[in-house]
Parts: C-alpha cells; structure tokens; sequence
C-alpha cells in the first residue's frame, strides 16, 4: 500500500513537472477558466502516459517546491465532472494529504490518473478549449497536439520505482496513529482497525440533539495511505461503524429567520475487505428544503443590498452584520429554490468576504455542496 505523503515527497524530490508528474498552487473548479484548465491537464497527463499512473501534486509553490497546502476539497463527484467532458475518460482520484506542519484545515490535494486504453479527448467546448481537442504534456507544459499512435512509453518504469519507495510500512503507520491523537487530543481522539490490517484514526466533538448523535469539528483519516478521508469545522455529522465498514452521513443545517433544520447532505460509507483493499461508495442524500417565494424574494433582495455596500466599502450596520453572517447560506437557499442569480451572487460576493473570515469558509462550504448537488 503506498504511502500518499511518502510519495508526494517522492515526486517532489526526484523531479521537476515533467510529462507524468505536474503541481500546482491551487486550482478552482468553480470557475469555468479554472476547470478548463484542470481538465486539459487530466487530459494531457492521461495521454501522454498511457501505461502507468500520473499525478498532479496541489498546494506547492512553483519556484522552490515549498509546501504551502490548500483546503481540504472533498468533491467525490470528481469523476462525474470528468466523465462530462471527456471520451474516453480516465479513472481520477482526488486524495488530501495531511502534512504536520500545516494548519489543521490545510492538506496538499494529490490527483491520481489512471489511464484506459485509447485516446482521451474534450467532447465539448469549455472556456477556449474547443470539443475534440486532445492534449499531451511537452515537458512540463500541457498543449494541444495531433494524435500521433507512436507515443513512447518512457515513465513506466521511473513511475514504478516511485511508488515502490514509497511503500508503508509499520514505523510510518505508527508514527501515523500517535501524531493524529497528539493533534486531535481535545476532540476525542478514537483508532479503528479494520481486516487487521488497516488503520482508521478519527476525532469529533460530540453533542446530543433529540436524541440523535451529531459531531463537529470531525476530522478522519486512513493511516495505512496518510490520507485525510473528511474533515470540517462547520459540519455536523453522524458516525457509525461495525467490523467491515466506517460509515458518515453529513448534516446541513439550514433554515430562515432563526427557525433552523438538519438535512441529510451525503452518506459516505467506507468498505474494507478481506483482499487488503477498500473503496469509498457515496451517495447524495440531499433533498433542498422548499420556502415561501415572497419571504425568499425579500432576502435575495436584502443580500443584494448588502452585497453592493460591500462592493462599495461602506460601513454596515449591527442589522447588516448579523445577516451578512447567514448571506452565504440565504444566497444558497435562494438558488435551490430557482433563483438562478442567486449562484452570480455569490461568485460577485466571494472576493469581499474574504475579510470575514468566518463568513468565507461558510462561503466555502456552500459551494462544496453546489459542486455535490451538480456533478451527483
């Protein structure tokens, strides 16, 4: 089993972005020029390696491979949005890796991308990449290219000595369970072993809400790969487990006016099994809570409201502030009950939240859960 950290050290130290291998500071698939460019890379990277894995590396800066880490991204929808836009589209696993020397709420994101027999290609236009166009990596540059048949197998065999250096082994998964429950310490910190052979660590604060147990502040990670499988400081979540399997089903909680429900969003259930493997199954569970449209109205309105004064820099009231506050989640109500404009919103607001800290990772989170609710 490969250690996930081991091997983006790994890539990191043996070479620059070369033709299996890229890394990033950050991406944003929210945006259409950041997804666009996301893809032509997967597409580049699968092409041009059509025999072993490659990987794109996020959260490391370009000019001196210093780990910076991003947010934790927990799309499990990401080969929806692969399989969207590609023919014959590769298998993608996006994984975060923790580091311990970053934030608790920093990981580095590593992509995985495993290719199929036969040529990759955009099926339709997104930002300036036209459908049908095929890319392939020119040294560490992703560019559009005829299909040629003869492409060389060149990586297989650097790519196999990677991964086989950066195989587990009983000091790393050790040293793995004792940094997570020194880290975790004030949340409750639990170790589970599953098939005798893996290692699930997880942590949470716990609290009793009519007679149902939710956590918060959970954060849960597969030791054996040193990959973070959840975390959230705003979620609430319930956790249940028995000999073969680890299972999660995230809340939101959502509502108007201080009248405030919990929703089922996703369920996650991590299977382990008997042949020293596991798979991660998840299913949207969301059904968006429906509101009176006049009541719906006067919010959008006031969001907008806000939303220009901040544009604007003026100086909000006590009143403005405390539904500034909720101006993420209202905006997020709005849309799931058919006001479209409410999602430009959003995007318009994202750049002067950014000095309410609070506020943007609840900004954050709402489009976490747009990004679930589309690609399902």
């Amino acid at each position: 089993m490969i250690n996930k950290r081991l091997l983006i050290k790994n890539l990191l130290a043996h070479n620059d972005e070369n033709s299996f291998y890229d890394k990033k500071r950050k991406i944003d698939i929210n945006q259409k020029e950041g997804k666009a460019k996301f893809l032509k890379h997967v597409c580049a990277l699968s092409n041009s390696n059509p025999k072993n894995n490659s990987y794109i590396v996020i959260g490391v800066e370009d000019e001196d491979n210093t780990i910076i880490g991003v947010d934790f991204f927990d799309d499990s929808k990401i080969q929806n949005l692969i399989n969207a836009y590609f023919n014959n589209p590769p298998i993608v696993q996006y994984e975060n890796i923790p580091f311990p020397h970053l934030p608790d709420d920093k990981v580095v994101g590593l992509v995985t991308i495993r290719p199929k027999k036969g040529l990759t290609s955009l099926k339709k236009n997104i930002w300036k990449y036209y459908g049908g166009s095929v890319f392939f990596r020119d040294g560490s540059m992703s560019m559009p290219k005829v299909f040629k048949s003869d492409i060389k197998d060149v990586n297989s065999k650097i790519v196999e000595a990677i991964e086989n250096h950066s195989q587990n082994n009983i000091k790393h998964t050790l040293d793995g369970v004792f940094d997570f429950m020194k880290k975790r310490q004030d949340y409750n910190p639990k170790y589970l072993i599953f098939k005798e052979y893996f290692v699930l660590c997880w942590a949470g604060e716990k609290k009793e809400v009519k007679d149902q147990t939710y956590y918060s502040r959970v954060d849960i990670e597969l030791v054996n790969e040193q990959v973070r499988l959840f975390f959230s400081t705003l979620d609430e979540v319930s956790i249940t487990y028995n000999d073969n399997s680890f299972t999660i089903i995230e809340y939101l909680q959502l509502g108007l006016q201080n009248s405030y429900k919990y929703y089922p969003l996703e369920k996650t259930i991590i299977n382990f099994n008997d042949n020293v493997s596991y798979n991660i199954e998840s299913t949207l569970l969301f059904n968006p809570p429906q509101f009176d449209k006049k009541i719906l109205h006067h919010i959008f309105n006031n969001n907008n409201v806000i939303l220009e004064k901040l544009k604007k820099g003026k100086t909000l009231n006590n009143i403005e502030l405390k539904d500034l506050n909720n101006l993420p989640d209202t905006y997020l109500i709005c849309y799931l009950n058919l006001f479209h404009e409410a999602l430009d919103k959003l995007n318009e607001a994202k750049p002067y939240l950014k000095q309410y800290p609070e506020i943007y990772r609840k900004h954050k989170q709402v489009f976490r859960i747009l990004r679930k609710v589309k690609y399902n």
